[in-house]
């Protein structure tokens, strides 16, 4: 079992110092991996039309390759994971060339997890059409594929041009693993189809039944079953003591997650050391490290 962090972007404030603690001490602590959400520009809710999403201008976001390769070479085990890179408001080679390069300088210690977003600003800002990214995003996993495992690749699928032309370095994984995240039932035949790992946004695994039971029909389909899939659910530090977040890893593991992910934001928590205390508390309730 893995059990690793999520790194909490919107509280944690832009101390490079605090980053490299942060990132050493989780290691130091048993946890495996950390997580990190992507969002490139915040939107300003006072803009005309306003403004309903989770997050706007005023929350911090570090850009995930460059956080993690700060991360990454201030440890030596601790992996990464994309908790998730919007991947279809991104180029995918430019994608392709940053998660490669840093799966070489980190050794084969990142996971790609990536997702198609819901913040339509954030499309318009960086170019990309936002109505058709589901569609895009298979094009994009496809690709990426290729190009981590292919020295030249040539292709002309409607959303991608590339005449003959491939990343060197190669990344250390081939291919870097891919995880998607999200549950609505077009995401869920993605997952059965395309993905290495599924990110569910379900707090437990019986709040997850449903999609559970959706996303078997879709692996059938596919000719998988879950032991085909990694399954990483995030545990809510707020949520309850050792007994209760026991009880939800167990149920969990026996859906199928190996890997989880502990979240210490909407906590309360206003510095980088009562994350980090908060992290050392949960590794002591959970038996991190010990398998």
């Amino acid at each position: 079992m893995q059990i690793g962090v999520v790194f909490p972007q919107t509280e944690f404030g832009n101390d490079p110092g605090a980053v490299r603690d942060y990132a050493q001490t989780v290691e130091a602590l048993g946890y495996s991996h950390v997580l990190a959400y992507d969002h490139v520009l915040g939107a300003n809710p006072a803009r005309p039309g306003g403004w309903h999403g989770p997050y706007t201008h005023q929350d911090s976001f570090h850009e995930p390759f460059v956080l993690f390769s700060f991360m990454a070479a201030v440890t030596t085990r601790l992996g990464f994971i994309t908790g998730v890179i919007i991947l279809p408001q991104r180029q995918t080679a430019l994608v392709a060339k940053q998660a490669a390069t840093l799966d070489v300088l980190s050794g084969g210690r990142l996971r790609l997890g990536v997702g198609i977003g819901w913040n339509a600003v954030e499309y318009t800002a960086l170019g990309e059409a936002f109505h058709t990214r589901g569609r895009r995003s298979e094009a994009q996993i496809t690709l990426l594929r290729r190009l981590w495992t292919e020295p030249l690749v040539t292709v002309d699928d409607g959303w991608h041009t590339i005449p003959d032309a491939g990343l060197n370095p190669l990344p250390v994984q081939r291919p870097i693993p891919i995880w998607l995240g999200g549950h609505a039932d077009a995401v869920l035949e993605r997952v059965a189809r395309l993905g290495d790992g599924w990110l569910p946004n379900h707090r437990t695994a019986d709040a997850a039944a449903d999609a559970l039971a959706t996303l078997d029909a879709f692996l059938a389909q596919h000719g998988r079953t879950r032991r085909d899939l990694g399954i990483e659910p995030r545990l809510h530090y707020k949520d309850g003591d050792a007994d209760y977040q026991q009880k939800v890893i167990e149920a969990w593991r026996a859906a199928g997650a190996q890997h989880f992910s502990v979240n210490t934001m909407g906590c309360g928590f206003t510095t980088p050391a009562q994350h980090i205390q908060a992290l050392a508390r949960f590794a002591v309730m959970v038996g991190v490290g010990n398998g």
